[in-house]
């Protein structure tokens, strides 16, 4: 086979449709856009508009707000903990980062930090140093023995 051989499926291109070739051709003098106005002409970009009635993008109701700075964490459950410790991944009696977390593959990335949840049972006494914690994942922790360093603070709630 040589490269002046090769030659497409039957059916897998179309032709793309010629316009303005005559009556005879199907689409000749208005080219199948129909008759005067903005959309028989080029350039036109009117997405959205419906004859100046209130679009309705413009009518249904927003909710929400999406904070420009937020942080987005990587969650931990105890019971997936548990589980990398079982299986050997960590060794619980050195202190446990996050950096040893996605380094033996118990989290694959920590984006703003990691953030223990308490889903699940922990069966061993572990020193844990992340970004955040839920007060059911300390508790859980440190009725084991074990301790858990937050770094990253949370902001004091304004007083009213």
């Amino acid at each position: 086979m040589n490269l002046n051989e090769l030659k497409e499926n039957e059916g897998a291109t179309k032709a793309r449709m010629r316009v303005g070739r005559g009556v005879g051709s199907g689409k000749g003098k208005t080219c199948g856009r129909g008759v005067k106005g903005q959309k028989s002409r080029r350039g036109v970009s009117i997405n959205g508009f419906e004859g100046g009635q209130m679009p309705i993008h413009m009518r249904m109701p927003k909710r929400g707000f999406n904070k420009l700075n937020a942080k987005t964490h990587n969650w931990l459950n105890l019971s997936d903990l548990e589980t990398a410790i079982a299986a050997g991944k960590l060794d619980v009696s050195k202190t446990i980062d996050e950096a040893t977390l996605v380094a033996n593959g118990v989290v694959r990335r920590a984006k703003d930090g990691i953030r223990i949840l308490g889903r699940g049972e922990l069966n061993s006494k572990v020193n844990l140093v992340v970004a955040g914690a839920s007060a059911a994942a300390i508790a859980a922790i440190e009725a084991k023995g074990g301790s858990v360093t937050v770094t990253q603070a949370k902001k004091a709630a304004k007083e009213q």
